[in-house]
């Protein structure tokens, strides 16, 4: 039974969005209708990333959206979100490439990089001609990155890394690396490095056997004795703040993602339930307890929206805090998981089958859900805003 999405606003959201913003994601979401519906069922069940798509996405802007000059599209944080929208209603997984190519990669060098680095590495990135990828979580540090154990020591004109990174999406398929490390030469002050991935004593191995964002690549990360010139720091990098405004970055896209999966999985349910029919031959959406689940759905798939479209509003102009970001990934995964286990429940046994995106959905959510910050993270991030005490 194939089921071509309609569209999920229940208030009148749309009218909330300008000319451009409407365009942006309605060109966002052709794409991903015309090019990663129609295969991702497949990526999924073979474990295979899409990189097919890699250079049409960087030819509609995807890459570095919302970075101005060098070949980058120049989008508001909103039109950026709604790319993120639609990229996760086809696929966490490749919405995660993009959030990495983008706010992890591509943002670091925008923001810390030298004028060469950005001329090196910016232009071909956001084609899609060269890929990316960010090592800050370690084998032993997920939550609390300031005890990372890679280092950096400085010889002469070079610097020598040391250290271990994990779960990395795109690891075995970057051109570069954005490598946070301590150095020793500072006081272990923690600074971004740029490694390229052919250098002798690095090594990329993908790990295997997930469950989850099966699509999309992630690796592990080893770097034994890796010389790199001086030039390959990020100047403007220092300290845990760097690497944590990346992860704001990326939070912020994945709040809109979150509501695309949510999308995805509600529609599906919905249309489902109107076709589907038992006792009496009635559709089961005429059924209290259907009602019961599509209306919740459908309620916190809105709230989600307002919530995503006033940080995304307040982020262009730049007041946008770390807690409301925290605020906005937080509920819109926790929100679009529990979209995915109830319309998994609405249409039953099929519910587990490929044919319908949501035990895709639900999967991949429940790593969304971990990454970026985990939901308990997110809590106290958000705790020590109202209450101003730390409770890490």
């Amino acid at each position: 039974m194939a089921l071509k999405f309609r569209g999920v606003d229940f208030i009148g959201f749309d009218a909330l969005l300008s000319d451009d913003e409407r365009l942006v994601r309605d060109t966002s979401r052709k794409f991903i209708e015309d090019n990663l519906i129609p295969i991702i069922e497949e990526c999924n069940r073979a474990g295979r990333f899409p990189r097919e798509l890699v250079k049409p996405m960087g030819e509609l802007g995807f890459y570095g959206a919302s970075l101005k000059g060098y070949g980058c599209a120049g989008m508001s944080n909103v039109e950026y979100g709604l790319v993120m929208q639609e990229l996760e209603r086809g696929d966490s997984g490749v919405r995660s490439f993009v959030s990495v190519q983008s706010a992890l990669v591509m943002y670091p060098i925008y923001a810390f990089g030298s004028d060469e680095q950005k001329q090196a590495w910016l232009p071909a990135m956001q084609k899609g001609e060269k890929l990316g990828c960010f090592g800050l979580t370690e084998p032993d540090f997920g939550s609390n990155p300031s005890g990372m154990r890679t280092r950096a020591r400085k010889i002469g004109k070079e610097y020598v890394l040391n250290g271990e990174k994990m779960w990395i999406t795109s690891g075995s398929i970057a051109d570069v690396a954005v490598i946070w490390a301590k150095v020793e030469d500072e006081d272990n002050k923690i600074r971004g490095f740029l490694v390229e991935t052919d250098r002798p004593g690095f090594h990329a191995e993908d790990i295997h056997g997930k469950w989850s964002l099966r699509a999309s690549v992630t690796s592990g990360l080893s770097m034994q004795d890796v010389h790199i010139p001086e030039s390959n720091l990020l100047p403007k990098s220092g300290g845990l703040k760097s690497p944590l405004m990346c992860l704001n970055q990326a939070r912020y896209g994945i709040a809109w993602g979150g509501i695309g999966a949510a999308m995805a999985c509600y529609d599906c349910a919905l249309q489902y339930a109107q076709l589907r029919k038992q006792f009496h031959d009635k559709p089961i959406a005429s059924h209290q307890l259907v009602q019961e689940k599509l209306t919740w759905m459908i309620n916190e798939i809105t709230k989600g929206q307002l919530l995503v479209l006033q940080v995304g509003r307040l982020k262009d102009q730049d007041k946008a805090g770390a807690q409301h970001i925290s605020m906005a990934k937080r509920n819109n995964v926790w929100m679009a998981l529990e979209c995915a286990r109830m319309g998994r429940d609405v249409l039953g046994a099929n519910g587990v089958a490929d044919e319908y995106p949501l035990m895709r959905h639900m999967m991949n959510l429940e790593s969304v859900k971990t990454y970026e910050g985990t939901h308990d993270i997110h809590t106290l991030i958000i705790g020590q805003s109202v209450t101003g005490i730390d409770a890490f």
